[in-house]
């Protein structure tokens, strides 16, 4: 069982983010309204119900026209409509996204054909139409029962419309994670301006955005004042599949989280990780199945914590892949690294590669908020036009 897994102390930053995804299995599946699976993650490949397009169309307005010209022009097929076959010689007009009539050969775009009026009141129609011009041919973009997306995707809306087009009214996805996030800490003010020995908490507005943007439903976010018996329950009574701790995984004097976890039947698979900020984060298994990620308290100590272990943790569970690492980036200047561990570090895009951002201690976010990405630092560092793997930070 998971619970009985040796618990990784300090280990290696790669490792850890490995052991986070495999601390699990993907929730079940369950098929939903489209408009109910934005958001979640596809449980099995999405394969076209028809071919697409589903017959011969138009691609553009204007005439519709078999064999050779010229064409005697007469009606009109608008999109929706049927329409009679053509025979050669024969023109019709028509609009974009309209169905082709059987024995059409190609379509003349209107600002291409020349239309005369005949004494007998219809019209010729004039101008150079390859076979096949301008028609989207059924079939063109799929074939029913094609493989369109595997599953392992999130549900953008991108994939909601194609899914639509393809003929799906539901999809079967995973079942959301839950989160319960629990802040912890008798210093932190949950409103109005920091005074003397109170600071203002920024993980609680910071986080729940970048949990929703992993597919995760919030149950909740509450402060635990530091009291040992509330944490305790706190994370014994919490319904969510992972709760979510910031503060306390030190081994201060009111840092009760290791204590607490044990009192609840809990098991560390991750204690501390060899990562700046960050180091001192924690995985573990809670009985029942449910999981706790404990992030320090320090605002970028906690945003290392969440790409570390959270989101990885999270991803398996939605059933998605876990993205890694962007590709390796230029650096425009040197970046310092530690002696012995991985550093995340905040960088913007400029002309000559990633530009360290300055700002970037635990305790601060300043250069979190201008960064587009983390530079994830090797041991030791790295020089000016060396490469950097990045990892992405959510933009709403």
């Amino acid at each position: 069982m998971t619970s009985a897994a040796p618990t990784l102390r300090g280990c290696p930053w790669p490792a850890a983010r490995h052991a986070a995804q495999a601390a699990v299995r993907p929730l079940p599946a369950e098929r939903v309204e489209l408009a109910a699976a934005a958001g979640r993650t596809l449980a099995e490949p999405l394969a076209a119900l028809t071919d697409l397009p589903a017959f011969d169309t138009s691609a553009m307005d204007g005439w519709a026209v078999a064999g050779p010209g010229p064409w005697r022009l007469s009606g009109r097929v608008l999109a929706g409509q049927d329409c009679a076959p053509l025979a050669d010689g024969a023109a019709v007009e028509i609009a974009t996204g309209a169905q082709l009539p059987s024995g059409a050969t190609g379509v003349l775009r209107r600002e291409h054909g020349t239309r005369t009026g005949l004494p007998d009141g219809t019209a010729q129609l004039r101008g150079e139409v390859a076979p096949g011009q301008d028609v989207r041919p059924r079939g063109q973009e799929c074939g029913r029962g094609e493989e369109l997306l595997p599953a392992g995707l999130p549900v953008t809306p991108a994939v909601l419309g194609l899914a639509a087009a393809a003929g799906h009214d539901r999809l079967a996805v995973h079942r959301r994670p839950t989160v319960e996030l629990l802040v912890l800490g008798d210093e932190l003010l949950m409103a109005g301006v920091p005074g003397p020995g109170r600071v203002r908490d920024a993980l609680g507005p910071l986080l729940p955005p970048w949990l929703a943007s992993a597919g995760a439903e919030l149950l909740g976010s509450r402060y635990v004042r530091d009291d040992f018996g509330l944490l305790r329950d706190a994370i014994r009574h919490s319904p969510a599949d992972l709760v979510l701790t910031t503060g306390g995984t030190a081994a201060g004097p009111v840092d009760f989280l290791h204590t607490a976890l044990e009192a609840t039947g809990g098991h560390p698979l991750v204690d501390g990780v060899a990562v700046r900020p960050g180091h001192p984060m924690l995985l573990a298994a809670l009985p029942g199945g449910r999981h706790l990620v404990g992030l320090p308290g320090n605002p970028l100590a906690a945003v290392a914590g969440t790409l570390t272990l959270a989101l990885p943790l999270l991803h398996a569970l939605s059933g998605r892949v876990l993205p890694a690492a962007g590709p390796a980036e230029p650096l425009a200047a040197a970046l310092a690294g530690h002696p012995a561990d991985t550093r995340l570090h905040p960088v913007r895009r400029g002309p000559a590669g990633l530009v360290p951002l300055p700002y970037d201690g635990p305790a601060m976010l300043r250069g979190l908020a201008r960064a587009e990405a983390l530079a994830v630092v090797p041991p030791g560092g790295l020089a000016a036009g060396e490469y950097a793997e990045v990892l992405a930070l959510p933009t709403s």
